[in-house]
């Protein structure tokens, strides 16, 4: 239980503070496909016997290469690509959990066992914090300039390109890690649940961060206890946790006085 919630804490914290920057740049489906996008690999690496991040990082850069070259096609939306290359990656990954070949708990592959971290599982979740921490503060003025007006953006020197091409891999590589512990199906949670209440609650960028990382942080927490006292499975009770935070934002945002108008996305929040 301590190393679950140690694990928990340093996943949530990253996910709530990238989480953010997905929800503002309204790129939550982006978040999810990725997400799904990773499943062939992980069951190809449980049949290998390999650590996960071994098989979910190759899967999530050919689902990247699939959705741009989808994408390239004539009458083909960027959605109509994400949604084409996903559910075929999605479909691959079941068939192949499906095969007489697969070990037994495959299905924990979609839903995690954020209640049985190793060592590798701790020391990836370490990592991916402090990279967040070390690189979101140096990039906040840039995700800022390119959600408030992209064309300005470029005047002042930020290629809006490569900023959301940097969001798009601190996401891949935070899933990519944060899989491990809440599965393929759940683990969006972590990334679009806290943000989504931060955002009912603040109306500035800096204290979303702040306080999506928090809410992330305590929903992990209380998901975990509940496991523990009502003996239902982790990453369920993890998810159902930052839902009910998010519930419960709804009706604080409205005595907050923040919800008096539309809710703020990048281009809305004031830094």
């Amino acid at each position: 239980m301590q190393r679950a919630i140690a694990e928990m804490t340093m996943l949530a914290l990253a996910g709530g503070a990238v989480g953010c920057w997905v929800v503002l740049y309204e790129t939550s489906y982006a978040a999810e496909s990725l997400a799904h996008s990773l499943f062939p690999g992980l069951v190809l690496a449980a049949l290998a016997g390999v650590p996960l991040l071994v098989g979910a990082t190759p899967a999530i850069v050919l689902a990247a290469l699939a959705i741009a070259i989808a994408s390239r096609a004539p009458g083909v939306t960027r959605d109509v690509a994400v949604a084409v290359a996903v559910t075929t990656m999605f479909g691959l990954g079941v068939l192949l959990a499906l095969a007489p070949e697969s070990p037994p708990g495959v299905e924990s592959l979609l839903f995690g066992d954020i209640l049985g971290p190793s060592d590798a599982d701790l020391t990836a979740a370490a990592v991916l914090l402090v990279l967040v921490a070390s690189t979101l503060p140096f990039l906040h003025a840039r995700f800022l300039a390119t959600g408030f007006d992209r064309a300005a953006a470029q005047v002042l020197g930020v290629s809006p390109a490569v900023t959301e091409a940097v969001l798009l891999v601190l996401l891949a590589a935070s899933i990519v890690v944060a899989v491990q512990g809440l599965g393929n199906l759940l683990v969006v949670a972590v990334f679009v649940g806290p943000a989504a209440a931060a955002r009912n609650l603040c109306r500035r960028s800096g204290s979303m961060v702040a306080a999506s990382a928090l809410i992330g942080a305590l929903a992990g927490i209380g998901g975990l206890y509940l496991s523990y006292y009502a003996g239902t499975a982790g990453g369920a009770s993890v998810a159902l946790a930052i839902l009910f935070a998010y519930l419960l934002s709804i009706p604080l945002r409205w005595l907050r006085g923040v919800g008096g108008g539309k809710r703020p996305t990048a281009g809305a929040t004031i830094g």
